[in-house]
């Protein structure tokens, strides 16, 4: 599977995001109360934001999922542990569907690190997924994710978790 990105546009891609951050299956998203203009004002708050980007992730010209990335010595995870200069943050997003794709959500984690390690200045990611989301945690792992230990967040006990370059490569070319 082929992905390109593209900046998300806050209000021309409002619906979609709210379509998929309200989902019953996007739980872990925590926005499902979220009216359209609170998901339209919460990227163009990301767009404002020199720490956080927000991206579509999209195959043949139509979006298919979000990825975020932040640098965690300025967002989510400040004060809740040592960021190395390299670190980046990231959270991705694949939108619920009727008609699954076997295989889909792990070439979009795959397609995601790759986009992050594009940047020779990104040594290692960081995730911070709810310590409840299991299928996360396998597609982290199947990615090259080490669960390092739980931490509290203001929003949920998370499960912080690392990927070097390495890591990736070892576990993609496996």
């Amino acid at each position: 599977m082929t992905f390109t990105f593209r900046t998300v546009d806050p209000l021309k891609d409002g619906e979609l995001l709210h379509c998929w951050v309200t989902h019953p299956k996007a739980a872990f998203w925590m926005m499902r109360d979220a009216k359209l203009e609170d998901v339209e004002r919460a990227y163009m708050e990301i767009a404002a934001d020199e720490h956080h980007h927000a991206l579509l992730g999209l195959r043949d010209g139509e979006p298919v999922f979000l990825m975020e990335k932040y640098d965690p010595a300025h967002r989510e995870l400040v004060g809740l542990y040592e960021p190395r200069p390299g670190d980046v943050g990231m959270h991705f997003l694949t939108p619920a569907t009727d008609t699954p794709e076997h295989g889909f959500t792990k070439a979009v984690i795959t397609a995601v690190m790759a986009r992050l390690f594009e940047d020779p200045a990104v040594e290692r990611v960081v995730v911070e997924p709810d310590v409840r989301n299991k299928a996360v945690h396998a597609l982290n792992e199947a990615v090259g994710f080490v669960a390092e230990r739980e931490i509290d967040k203001p929003e949920k006990r998370a499960l912080l978790s690392f990927c070097t370059r390495e890591q990736f490569r070892k576990a993609v070319t496996a």
